[in-house]
């Protein structure tokens, strides 16, 4: 072998671990990403869950500021106040227990 393909098959050889040096690097980027993904879809899925909740949780207290804003009985009004926040609290329960 000639001193002049001594040196191309050096260069291949050099070329050829950059090549795979960088496509380790990759993969591992990748993966990081892949793995941060994951954590995020997690995370926003915890986040809606939580949004559906107040969403609803603050229907409810609409609902019953409508009801004593239509000048029905005070009683009535406090007690539709309370079965909501008691319904409220069932739903709050079920998400602590999943």
């Amino acid at each position: 072998m000639t001193d002049e393909e001594k040196k191309q098959l050096s260069d291949f050889e050099t070329g050829l671990r950059h090549l795979i040096y960088l496509y380790d690097k990759l993969r591992r980027d990748h993966a990081d990403l892949e793995r941060l993904l994951q954590e995020k879809e997690e995370a926003m899925g915890k986040l809606r869950a939580e949004y559906d909740s107040l969403n609803e949780s603050y229907n409810h207290l609409k609902s019953g500021l409508a009801v004593s804003l239509d000048g029905g009985d005070v009683r009535q009004t406090k007690q539709r106040l309370s079965k909501l926040v008691r319904e409220v609290d069932k739903c709050i329960a079920m998400l602590n227990q999943s």
